[in-house]
């Protein structure tokens, strides 16, 4: 049996900037066993479990020097779930030291405590985290719409979120250059990825008539084609 060191035997604290230094190596070691860290695009990455967030933004704050909260917001990756993020700094000995701290909470059970204990300017960042994408923050005390409009459904920055704005205005390429008005039948218009079909969702559903088609168009024989003049060198 391992006794523990006694006070005198205990290794020194690191200091902050010495303790963040160490990242990504010491991942383990500062943010528990399961947090991963990576340094890319010159910013430090960690990852923790979400049972670990709030642990985790405390060790930012406390044992890295990571006093000044940035920003906190959500990316919606389908098949994984949203990934929420803080980004916090050091501002210390004329350098600037920048921290990601980063979880994933699945799709169907998007809750996180919220985090304003541990830095109080990230009540208004959850709060359109939380109208966005649909999170949920427990404890926050004020968890209403920041940003959209009373009464108004769904959360506009999750994938699956329909863009209604085109069922109400036609979408600006409607008509295809060089396309008459009084001509023949028109090309179906293409639909962005996320616009819904105006016949299918929305005020018109099922008030509109079925676009109409282009008729096929029957290849023309070789012998048909007019032959092509060619010009002699005197030309």
């Amino acid at each position: 049996m391992t006794t523990p060191p006694t006070p005198d035997e205990a290794p020194e604290p690191l200091d902050a900037p010495e303790a963040y230094d160490r990242l990504p190596d010491a991942a383990a070691e500062l943010f528990g066993e399961d947090a991963t860290a990576e340094y890319a695009y010159d910013l430090l990455t960690v990852d923790v479990p979400a049972a670990s967030w709030i642990a985790a933004l405390e060790t930012a704050r406390d044992r890295l020097g990571c006093t000044y909260f940035d920003w906190l917001s959500a990316v919606d990756e389908p098949g994984t779930g949203f990934r929420v993020c803080a980004h916090v700094a050091a501002l210390a000995e004329g350098r600037v030291r920048r921290l990601l701290v980063r979880t994933t909470v699945p799709h169907e059970a998007a809750v996180l405590p919220t985090a304003i204990d541990v830095y109080a300017g990230a009540a208004w960042h959850e709060r359109e985290t939380h109208e966005m994408f649909g999170i949920g923050f427990e404890g926050h005390p004020h968890l209403v719409p920041l940003l959209l409009p009373e009464g108004f459904e769904g959360h506009p920055l999750r994938k699956d979120f329909v863009l209604a704005a085109r069922v109400a205005k036609a979408w600006p390429g409607a008509k295809e250059p060089g396309e008459s008005e009084h001509g023949g039948p028109k090309r179906r218009t293409m639909l962005p990825p996320g616009v819904p079909d105006p016949n299918e969702w929305g005020p018109l559903k099922g008030q509109l008539p079925p676009a109409p088609s282009r008729p096929t168009r029957t290849p023309r024989a070789a012998g048909d084609r007019p032959a092509r003049r060619t010009r002699s060198a005197s030309e």
